[in-house]
């Protein structure tokens, strides 16, 4: 058995409806034991599965694309910006700068990589396959670090243009 803790904005949105429909798509036992926990219960494969698609949705993707986990080529990752910034005014502006202006910046990186990307609470989440991941973490990291958008996308490019060569 597994215990996932969740933010309440997520688990308010995994109404018992959808809980059942979610433990028959994952083949699991699921159930909300407290104000933000989700128990998981079943095979120890399914209960992997669950929980990765679980903590994804607990950290901003919607169901169809948590669900890409299910397929053993898909990864998720996060990167808690906290661990970098510890000022509520610097964690606001380097999430508004990986989102960017409309969501342009974050639409650029997904529409280059490949990968998933959400940004909720202190982190930047990833679903994709390894080097989707690796694409997109290439421009978060240069974004993280203070450099322009023009050179976030540049280096990622480069990681892309790479793996294309192999």
């Amino acid at each position: 058995m597994e215990q996932i803790l969740i933010p309440n904005k997520r688990v308010a949105l995994l109404k018992e409806k959808e809980l059942k429909s979610l433990a028959k798509r994952l083949e699991c036992k699921l159930s909300i034991t407290e104000e933000n926990k989700v128990s998981i219960e079943g095979e120890p494969y399914t209960e992997y599965n669950a929980k990765n698609v679980i903590q994804a949705f607990g950290r901003g993707f919607d169901l169809n694309t948590a669900f890409k986990l299910l397929n053993e080529d898909y990864f998720f990752e996060y990167i808690n910006l906290r661990d970098s910034f510890r000022n509520r005014e610097q964690l606001q502006r380097i999430k508004a700068r990986i989102i960017g202006e409309e969501g342009k910046a974050k639409s650029y990186m997904e529409s280059v990589s490949n990968a998933s990307i959400c940004v909720f609470g202190s982190t930047v989440s990833l679903i994709g396959t390894i080097d989707e991941i690796n694409v997109a973490k290439a421009a978060i990291a240069v974004l993280i670090n203070g450099g322009t958008h023009k050179t976030a996308y540049m280096v990622m490019e480069k990681e892309k243009q790479k793996l294309m060569e192999r």
